[in-house]
């Protein structure tokens, strides 16, 4: 059963300037953007999230260790002070491919519970560097500085009405950022609240959608603590984490395609691609304007239809899945063998399996070590490298967004999908609640 509860949140007490103290995730934060956060404030959290290397540092003085004795001489100079027990109403409005969005999580903490436990599910898979860092500083600061984001199931909207009633009042924080998103946060300190939404929460399964990294790092800081103490309480705050919970169902989750360019495969393979292809695409012809493919992909995905956007130096063509393509992938060789339904019907799988496997030769081992496929946001850039053979860029397949409710399904198949399967827009800021591990 999945035991979320409030937790007494560390929060900035400049509340007017907070716009300017928070920062994205590390994982989206570019070296260039993590130089204009440091310059954005002095007391920005970019110093706590991702902090410099400095040359000289060792295991006494480091990125880390910095992180944590910062976090200390703010909590002690009152730049930052602790909340009684709470949740935390989380609301984000954006716009998006000219459409205006809102989406709300509750940031609450979370019992940790082994993956084979079934009650909180992931749906990719991890790698040890990024791990390896988040252990680093989660040791050194005792804290959950950001939030893991979760979906969760709430068809009949009893979740989505508490939500909503206990965000009526005023919010505690309203801002708007430098792209122009707004947010806004509410503090629920109502334990009869708190008793409500434990209860409903307690039969759902939970589905990470963003931190599979945080959330691994999260079980392993846990483990460690445990056996240095030789003995764990049950309510220890080490047994937590800090996630945005988000129904499956809000209109305002919004995940991004992720496109896939393709370098270095061998000349014959690309000369005889379409041959490779046809038994499993119809292909037509596209023009030369991207917002009409895009268009094009969204009609396709509408009416079911599992379709990609093949950009070539000498041509654009909408490749549409055939019935023989879909029987194919019913087969049990290539990354395929042994996985669900769910994953099968995955349009990104189908890309992996039918295109860059069979079409390309760039298999699942390959894919992984990086030698052939990159990934790109951005359609544009995606298109414009293939176009013009920029970096010796051969060809570029635009695809639909993964539908959250695939996620769900693939996750509680017990699956994992292709990397770069999902982008959910936008992230959970950092900054905002930081959950302390003590």
């Amino acid at each position: 059963m999945a035991d979320v509860r409030p937790l007494p949140g560390i929060r900035y007490a400049n509340e007017r300037e907070i716009a300017s103290l928070v920062a994205p995730p590390y994982d989206v934060i570019s070296p260039e953007e993590q130089a204009r956060y440091y310059e954005l404030h002095p007391e920005n959290v970019i110093r706590l999230e991702l902090g410099r290397e400095q040359p000289g540092d060792d295991q006494l003085d480091n990125r880390y260790t910095r992180a944590a004795e910062t976090f200390a001489e703010w909590r002690l100079n009152g730049i930052m002070a602790q909340d009684p027990p709470s949740l935390y109403i989380y609301e984000q409005r954006f716009t998006a491919n000219g459409a205006e969005y809102r989406r709300t999580s509750l940031l609450a903490r979370v019992r940790l519970e082994p993956w084979e436990a079934g009650v909180v599910l992931p749906h990719e898979r991890t790698l040890a560097k990024p791990k390896d860092d988040r252990l680093k500083l989660t040791r050194a600061s005792a804290a959950t500085l950001s939030p893991i984001m979760a979906l969760y199931d709430d068809p009949d909207g009893q979740i989505a009405a508490i939500l909503t009633k206990a965000r009526k009042g005023k919010p505690r924080l309203a801002f708007t950022d430098e792209r122009g998103d707004e947010h806004r946060l509410w503090l629920v300190a109502d334990q009869k609240v708190a008793a409500t939404l434990a209860g409903l929460f307690a039969p759902r399964q939970l589905y990470i959608a963003d931190g599979h990294h945080r959330y691994e790092t999260a079980l392993a800081y846990r483990d460690e603590v445990r056996e240095m103490r030789q003995e764990l309480d049950s309510e220890d705050a080490v047994n937590f984490t800090l996630m945005g919970l988000s129904a499956i169902e809000d209109p305002g989750l919004l995940v991004l395609p992720t496109h896939r360019v393709v370098r270095g495969v061998e000349a014959g393979r690309l000369s005889s691609l379409e041959e490779r292809l046809a038994p499993y695409f119809t292909r037509e012809p596209l023009g030369d304007e991207i917002h009409a493919w895009q268009a094009t992909l969204a009609e396709q995905a509408k009416q079911g239809t599992t379709a990609f956007v093949l950009v070539r130096p000498e041509g654009v063509s909408l490749l549409r899945l055939k019935p023989e393509g879909r029987a194919a992938m019913l087969g049990n060789d290539g990354e395929s063998g042994g996985a669900s339904q769910a994953w099968r019907d995955l349009d990104v799988a189908m890309l992996h399996e039918l295109v860059l496997r069979e079409g390309l030769g760039i298999g699942g081992e390959a894919v992984r070590g990086g030698e052939y496929v990159s990934y790109t946001r951005d359609a544009e850039e995606a298109a414009t490298a293939a176009r013009a053979g920029t970096n010796g860029t051969q060809l570029a397949l635009l695809l639909n967004p993964t539908p959250p409710a695939a996620i769900r399904d693939v996750a509680r198949a017990g699956d994992r999908m292709p990397q770069k399967s999902t982008y959910f827009y936008p992230k959970l800021l950092t900054g905002l609640v930081i959950n302390p591990l003590w």
